[in-house]
This record gives C-alpha cells, structure tokens and sequence, in this order.
C-alpha cells in the first residue's frame, strides 16, 4: 500500500546502486525532480530504461549513475543530440556504458509483457532491420498455431518504476491524465514504484483520457508541484521550450554541463521545481 514520503526518503528507501530503474513519462509528466534526487543521492551502476530518453536520462549519465541505457530514441526534442550520452558512448566519460537498443513497438510490447507477469514479448516486427545484429536480446520464434515467424524479446520487471502524474488522493490512488505512455504498464510490471504527484487531493476528479494507478500498485507517493518541470503536466503548466534549446549548448561541454549540475541540482533540493512558473528558468548557461 502506498506510503506518503518526502522525496529524498522515497529514493533513500527504495532505490539502490545496482538497480534497474524505469522512468516514463511521455512528452510530459517526465519525473525530473525524481531524477534529480537521484543524482544528489549519488546513485551509481543503474540500468536505466525508457523509451525516449532525453534530457533527464542525458543528465543522469553525465553526472555518473549509470552503466547501461535501454531505449528506443535518444535525443534532445526537436534540438538534436544528447552530448552527455554521446561522451559517455564514444569516449567513456564520465564513464563508459553500455546500450541496448529496440524499436517503440519493441519497448512497448516489453512493458505490456512485464505489467501481465509474461516472461517475454511476442509481436511482428525487427524483420528486415537491422537491430537484430547487434542486439541479442532481438530473437525469432515460429508461431506454434500459424508457423509465421514473430520478433521476441524479454518482458521489462524494473527493479524500481518512477513516473511523475497529475494527483493522488489521500489513500494513494493516483491520477494519470492527458498523454497517457507506458506508465501503468510500467509501474504494473516493476518490483517497487516511487509516484511524484503535483499534489494530493480529496478527489481525483477524473476526466476522460485518464488512467488510475491504485494505491495496492504503489509504494511511495512524494507531492512535488511542479515535478514534471522543465517538461509540462497537463492542466498544470507548459513546456519550457528555452530551456530543452539551451540544453544544447549546456550539455555540449563538460565543464559548463558540470556548473550548471551543482548549481541548478546538487546545490538545490526539489523546491527549486517552483520555477516553472518563471518562463526564463534554467536558461542562463
């Protein structure tokens, strides 16, 4: 049953160095908050996964708490690359890691998997790609009824799901709204689940387009407005569009990207996610 904690107590508690970690979140709801306490808790040797990585994941693997990435698209949205992962990949720095990569169906198909207790994926698709060459973790099997051969690959079972959402109510049930991703299947399918909500109320007040994540699927509940920023929460903010742009040039050199860590993340703690109320925030490099 969900746990109302502060942040730092949610990530001490239930995620460790070793782990493989799921952050989801799909143009919005992204947990940066979530994130950047696990960067300030120094958490180290994590398999991150998620189908589109972007700033977050960039930042996590330049500050060194990663080894390895799963995915299917990295990159900054609609800018260009991820310099953090790229140093990481093409020259090992901070350190080096490892990546395994798939396509969206893949990806997604390994959610729904892992959320019903499957042990791998079965779908048609990676015929004629070539992903399989280089991923072992790609395999074919014969259909047992039709002989047609399918694309396989292993069920996703995150040690730890972190996924930010609208609201939770005070027995834990939490609300997930707008663009729905894989966050359900996600949380569904991991061993522990950390939610950042922007804040807890008596009613959820559900609308259409929405997902209710009950209280028996969730271990910690951490209410942090504004814990999606610089991405946006539906019914709650915007997209800070400058900042994904100023990314590019904050990330491309180590030790500009290592400044603008200490002193928008390390030096700060999650109230600094109020800011997305100032549309400047962030930006300066």
């Amino acid at each position: 049953m969900a746990q109302f904690l502060s942040l730092s107590a949610a990530i001490e508690e239930y995620l460790c160095d070793g782990d493989t970690v799921v952050m989801e979140g799909f143009t919005h709801l992204i947990p940066f908050a979530a994130g950047h306490e696990v960067i300030r808790q120094n958490r180290s040797d994590l398999t991150l996964v998620r189908m589109t990585p972007d700033l977050i994941y960039d930042q996590l693997v330049g500050m060194g708490c990663a080894k390895k990435l799963k995915f299917s698209w990295a990159g900054n949205p609609g800018v260009g690359s991820l310099h953090r992962l790229r140093d990481a990949i093409e020259k090992g720095w901070p350190n080096s890691i490892e990546i395994e990569e798939h396509s969206h169906a893949a990806m997604a198909n390994a959610f729904e998997a892992g959320a019903a207790g499957l042990p791998c994926a079965v779908f048609r698709g990676y015929r004629g790609s070539d992903l399989p060459k280089v991923n072992p973790n790609i395999k074919f099997i014969n259909c047992p009824f039709t002989g047609e051969e399918l694309a396989s690959v292993p069920a996703i079972n995150a040690d730890v799901a972190i996924v930010h959402a609208q609201r939770a109510d005070r027995d834990g049930n939490v609300l997930v709204e707008g663009i729905v991703g894989v966050q359900k299947e996600a949380v569904l399918g991991a061993k522990k689940s950390i939610v950042t909500v922007e804040e807890v109320v008596d009613d959820l007040a559900t609308g259409p387009n929405s997902v209710i994540l009950p209280a028996w699927t969730i271990d910690a509940i951490v209410e942090v407005p504004g814990g999606a920023f610089p991405s946006y929460a539906a019914g709650y903010y915007k997209r800070n569009n400058a900042f994904y742009k100023a990314w590019d040039a904050i990330s491309r050199n180590r030790d500009i990207f290592q400044s603008w860590m200490k002193e928008h993340v390390l030096d700060v703690g999650p109230e600094v996610f109020a800011n997305h109320r100032n549309p400047a925030a962030w930006v300066e490099i």
